[in-house]
Order: structure tokens, then sequence, then C-alpha cells
């Protein structure tokens, strides 16, 4: 499985109302330290990644991407269509943020470092 399959296979299981960060997903994916990469990996969804609900992830402070549509309109009403409050200073990660059992993935997961 290439770390775009996994990216994508952990962004998939993000329930609607509840956010992850970036960093999280890289470290679900095995790579974590690749955060960045998995900002390209949402960037480059093609239709057929309409499966894919990329508006769940956002950065460690919470804050909104920017890349989809001018300065995150589109993510913040997604978001909020799910019920998550989306502040001026971003999204409460404690109240809103989502942790899966690790077993979840059909891969080994490094400790965080």
């Amino acid at each position: 499985m290439t770390f775009r399959d996994r990216v994508l296979h952990v962004v998939r299981q993000v329930p609607p109302g509840r956010v992850v960060t970036y960093g999280q997903v890289a470290l679900w994916a095995g790579s974590p330290r690749a955060a960045r990469q998995v900002g390209g990996v949402l960037f480059g969804l093609r239709d057929a990644d309409g499966d894919v609900p990329w508006q769940r992830v956002v950065n460690a402070r919470g804050g909104i991407s920017t890349f989809k549509v001018g300065a995150g309109e589109l993510q913040t009403a997604l978001l909020r269509s799910e019920g998550v409050q989306v502040g001026e200073q971003g999204i409460d990660l404690a109240r809103w943020g989502w942790t899966p059992p690790l077993e979840a993935w059909p891969w080994e997961v490094p400790a965080p470092a």
C-alpha cells in the first residue's frame, strides 16, 4: 500500500463532525514526519477520490486549510454543516478532535516522537 493509499484510508475513517490534523494523519499513515506530504496528497485529490472527507483535516492549531477555495470558506462551510464549531481562532481540537483505536490500521503505526 502506498503512502497516498494509506493517507486516503486514514482520512476516510474520520467520522462526520470530527477533525484530525495533518500530523496525526501522517503518524497514522505510518510516516510521522510527513505532515506536509499529507497536505500534498489532499491537494492532489481527483474526482475519483470524492469519498475522501478532506475538510476534516486541519492544521496543528485547529486552523482551516486554504487550498480549495479562497480563505477556507468551503472547508469551513463543510465542517459547520457537520456540526463542527469553527471560530475565528479555528477549531477546538480538544472538543472536535478524533483519535481512532490504533489497531484500526492494517499497517504498523510508529510511536509519536
